[in-house]
């Protein structure tokens, strides 16, 4: 589909923006290709995107020609309440495709549990995916995350993940709040990278439309209209993970995420992710997803090093690298010295006589 509006040129850089901007950010959350002509702006795409862009577009020249200043969160309301139904509406088309891209291809399930795991994530309010390294727990949802935002269809994307270190100590660490936790962050954000500029990232964050946060800052929130990912989920406890489940809003999706092989907590803690599996199955508006070795889509070798170390045992366990911890054991009753010591060797020297 195919509309032109004319825009004239005394409301061009208020419509448009300094540099383009606004058309920018029309681009980033509704899926339309914008040109211009002269005085005309050619909007194309989805009949139905295309209609909601038009709407956006006649509103902000009704506000330039009042003279009235549009910043880029007044823009982002504004595409919002020119279709009021967007939210809570079904995630994707119905053929699952995200309308995402990472690094120039087209993001999109590879395997039978990954396709059952974006099914389930397009049809449930809160899903658990628990499998190895590599199946591509974390970057489906972040690409479905992308996909709704860009969809118009939440208002917000909530990255959350635990501060826990891999068996390591890592002591305090240097500068604000946000330099702090960055580390912990740091995979989250390597996955919206792939599907989003910079630029984008930037202004969608300063804009509070895009957080990331440790799981610690979740308590006493409600979080309406979002989608929020709990990555690393196996280091929660089981009340942690009470406090971040019940963080769900309206119109609202939580996807959860975790290896139940690579648990870092304290010795005698008990994993959120597992506790959660036990309590939860029978619901069953809450899906669980497992992969397996046979859904890594990273490098061939990964698949082959964690067969490896599932191979003693037959199941997937990653020994931790935490000191083992020294257990106290009753003693029991001493043997005598005599019978403690080692048997003469043979054929040895018999020992001399002792003076008299």
């Amino acid at each position: 589909m195919l509309v032109n509006i004319e825009i004239e040129s005394n409301i061009r850089v208020a419509v448009f923006g300094p540099h383009d901007r606004h058309l920018k950010t029309l681009r980033e959350l509704l899926p339309v290709h914008l040109s211009v002509r002269g005085h005309l702006l050619h909007i194309s795409g989805d009949a139905a995107a295309v209609e909601h862009a038009a709407s956006a577009i006649r509103e902000m020249k009704r506000l330039a020609q009042r003279n009235d200043h549009i910043n880029p969160d007044a823009l982002i309301d504004l595409i919002r309440e020119t279709d009021p139904k967007a939210i809570g509406k079904d995630s994707t088309a119905a053929d699952g495709d995200l309308h995402v891209v990472a690094d120039g291809h087209p993001v999109m399930a590879k395997t039978h549990g990954q396709k059952r795991y974006l099914q389930a994530m397009q049809r449930h309010d809160l899903v658990f995916c628990a499998g190895p390294a590599g199946t591509g727990k974390t970057f489906l949802a972040v690409a479905l995350a992308v996909s709704m935002l860009r969809k118009n269809l939440i208002r917000r994307m909530v990255l959350v993940r635990p501060a826990v270190e891999a068996g390591e100590k890592l002591g305090f660490l240097p500068g604000d709040l946000q330099a702090k936790v960055n580390p912990y962050l740091r995979p989250l954000l390597d996955a919206l990278h792939d599907m989003m500029s910079f630029e984008q990232i930037r202004r969608f964050m300063a804009n509070d439309i895009i957080e990331l946060a440790p799981l610690a800052y979740m308590r006493g929130r409600t979080l309406n209209a979002s989608i929020v990912l709990l990555d690393e989920a196996q280091n929660t406890t089981p009340s942690q993970m009470l406090m971040f489940l019940t963080r769900l809003g309206e119109g609202s999706k939580m996807i959860v995420t975790g290896d139940p092989s690579q648990v870092d907590l304290e010795p005698g803690q008990t994993s959120g992710l597992i506790d959660a599996r036990k309590k939860l199955s029978g619901i069953h508006q809450i899906a669980f997803i497992e992969l397996d070795k046979s859904d890594i889509v990273r490098h061939r070798l990964v698949q082959t090093i964690v067969q490896a170390y599932a191979t003693d045992t037959g199941t997937l366990r990653i020994p931790s690298v935490k000191p083992p911890v020294s257990v106290a054991v009753e003693p029991k009753s001493e043997p005598s010295l005599v019978s403690a010591m080692p048997p003469p060797a043979q054929n040895a020297p018999a020992p001399a006589n002792p003076p008299e």
